[in-house]
């Protein structure tokens, strides 16, 4: 029996998450016997395909996986913390001092309980997170290779109320409520001077042509995570869900080895674009980390209790 999965991918770059998809349908049915016929759909192809050609929001797209209308799709943590709000820990910032230590908590046991938490309070089971690029930067029609260069700056940012009060710190002013997507059109209205993005969505976004510097603040990391419609993956035997869940690792891992490989790219073709990157100096760096760690203060209470300083003491942890 062939089982059908419509997996659809609700963001840029598409490309990364194609590869996601394929990843995971190559190794599932590898040690399935070809069990499973996974369509690969953009919120454009599945809208002229299945949704009568009616546009649909990502906020759609969680509907319809959360209803089993699709089986498997992407989507950012931010989104996932409207059913955890603990996710938002996971943009603190300058939590991750590395990837080494990304990894650690994001395949330890602190993000498998993060991923087991979502299916408590919906249908959708979170399997596996993604980067999307990796580190936040800032596309911006201004430089700021010093922190006082935010103030009074009109910046998007990310739904994540801790990004929002991270740069209300640096004396910027927040717009929470404008998608990457729309970033370029609010920019060419003047309605923001910048807006937090990665590197790998620049050039898919269009971003090179709207902003003229990016501000490399690498101030926290940019996840999103594979997920599924619960109730359809619990049709499947024990042995079926461990393959699947095998699969969505060894996908996530190699995606977020590829955002980050492919950073000196996408540099280079930026340069090409005669798009200035702006990085800070080590003591700028470090006025950016002490004006921003207020942060942990006021979300002391925000997250479970022992949450963020398992994630801080993964930082010593030797493996």
């Amino acid at each position: 029996m062939s089982h059908k999965v419509k997996w659809v991918i609700a963001h840029e770059p598409i490309d990364y998450f194609v590869a996601v998809a394929e990843c995971f349908a190559d190794e599932v049915n590898q040690r399935t016997d070809g069990a499973f016929e996974v369509e690969i759909l953009s919120l454009t192809d599945y809208t002229n395909k299945y949704n009568d050609g009616k546009r649909i929001t990502k906020a759609d797209l969680m509907e319809l996986l959360d209803n089993g209308t699709i089986e498997m799709s992407h989507i950012y943590t931010t989104w996932l913390a409207d059913y955890n709000k603990d996710l938002h820990a996971l943009d603190l910032p300058f939590l991750f001092e590395d990837h080494d230590h990304a990894d650690r908590v994001l395949e330890g046991e602190i993000g498998t309980s993060l991923l087991a938490s979502i299916e408590k309070s919906s249908n959708t089971r979170a399997m596996g997170f993604t980067y999307s690029g990796g580190y936040r930067i800032v596309p911006a029609n201004f430089r700021a290779p010093n922190v006082d260069d935010w103030k009074g700056k009109e910046v998007r940012t990310s739904r994540s109320p801790v990004a929002i009060d991270m740069f209300k710190l640096l004396g910027a002013n927040p717009h929470e409520h404008i998608t990457l997507e729309e970033m370029g059109e609010y920019a060419k209205r003047g309605e923001i001077e910048a807006g937090e993005s990665t590197f790998v969505r620049v050039l898919p976004l269009d971003h090179h042509k709207d902003f003229k510097y990016v501000n490399d603040t690498g101030h926290s990391l940019f996840l999103t995570s594979i997920i599924a419609n619960k109730d359809w993956m619990d049709q499947f035997d024990e042995d079926t869900k461990k393959i699947m869940a095998d699969a969505a690792f060894k996908a996530s891992r190699m995606e977020r080895r590829h955002s980050v490989a492919d950073e000196p790219r996408i540099q280079g073709q930026l340069a090409d674009e005669k798009v200035e990157i702006v990085k800070m100096s080590a003591e700028e760096i470090a006025k950016f980390k002490e004006i921003s760690a207020p942060v942990y203060e006021m979300y002391k209470d925000y997250f479970t209790p022992g949450l963020v300083d398992a994630m801080l003491n993964e930082r010593s942890t030797k493996h």
